[in-house]
């Protein structure tokens, strides 16, 4: 059986490590690197950094921080987002450390480039973010640059069918923060049933996470704020989830 994964989101402003609650409230936690070094000691599948203003202040990616993380020696896989808009800043933000990367506006403002990526990195470092909400019993993007829902386009979906995206992170903008709140409408209604999906926001509980990783198509549940609670929060999670889908637990490097 293939192995899931549970992945530690870093959700980062203006350079420091937050939590986040519905792309509007923020409260911080510290530095990332200090949260990235807890996470893979603790036994996440992989960290997932979001660099959640680099695009909106016109950014490119925040190669300073990659460059930190992967001083640290981490035994973890680590993945970024955030202000990557072309080839040249996907290979900088590859070479600076990340060994994959989240894409979210660049996929409708320039799916060429995306392509482009694809051809020089491989279509397994890429993910595709995209927030959702639900909207008269269909699955919308949820463009948070512009604050609103758009439907998805075809040239959006067809990054998918063509496989020139390996995952998609499909995140819940309206449930982003909240405890047990994901709305699993989200996964039955994706635009593309056969996508593999990294489901993202408002996911906390051991049961929740066992229901999403028993759905064929999820092949990772991606935490972010409750996992900064307590030191021992990984371990416990996968303990409770019980998944045999799911890695085992690992704690301090017990290997």
């Amino acid at each position: 059986m293939l192995k899931k994964r549970l992945i530690g989101v870093i959700t980062v402003k203006a350079g420091v490590a937050v939590q986040s609650f519905g792309y509007s409230r923020y409260l911080p936690l510290g530095s990332p690197e200090c949260l990235a070094e807890n996470l893979d000691r603790w036994g996440v599948d992989e960290i997932l950094v979001l660099c959640i203003d680099r695009s909106r202040s016109g950014h490119g990616p925040d190669l300073a921080l990659l460059r930190r993380l992967g001083a640290l020696g981490l035994s973890t896989p680590l993945s970024y987002g955030g202000g990557v808009h072309t080839v040249a800043e996907a290979a900088q933000a590859i070479q600076a450390g990340a060994e994959r990367l989240c894409l979210d506006a660049v996929l409708h403002a320039d799916p060429g480039a995306v392509r482009d990526m694809a051809a020089l990195l491989g279509s397994q470092a890429l993910v595709a973010a995209l927030p959702m909400a639900m909207r008269n019993g269909e699955a919308w993007h949820y463009a948070y640059l512009q604050g609103s829902l758009l439907r998805h386009t075809e040239e959006t979906n067809r990054l998918f069918d063509d496989g020139t995206v390996s995952e998609a992170l499909l995140i819940d903008a309206v449930h982003e923060g909240q405890r047990n709140a994901f709305d699993a409408e989200l996964v039955r209604r994706f635009p593309r049933p056969a996508t593999p999906l990294i489901v993202f926001g408002g996911i906390s509980e051991p049961a929740q996470i066992g229901t999403l990783l028993a759905q064929s198509e999820v092949v990772a549940v991606a935490v972010g704020n409750s996992l900064n609670y307590s030191e021992h929060a990984v371990q416990n999670l996968k303990q409770q989830v019980q998944s045999p889908s799911l890695r085992p637990a690992i704690y301090m490097g017990g290997r």
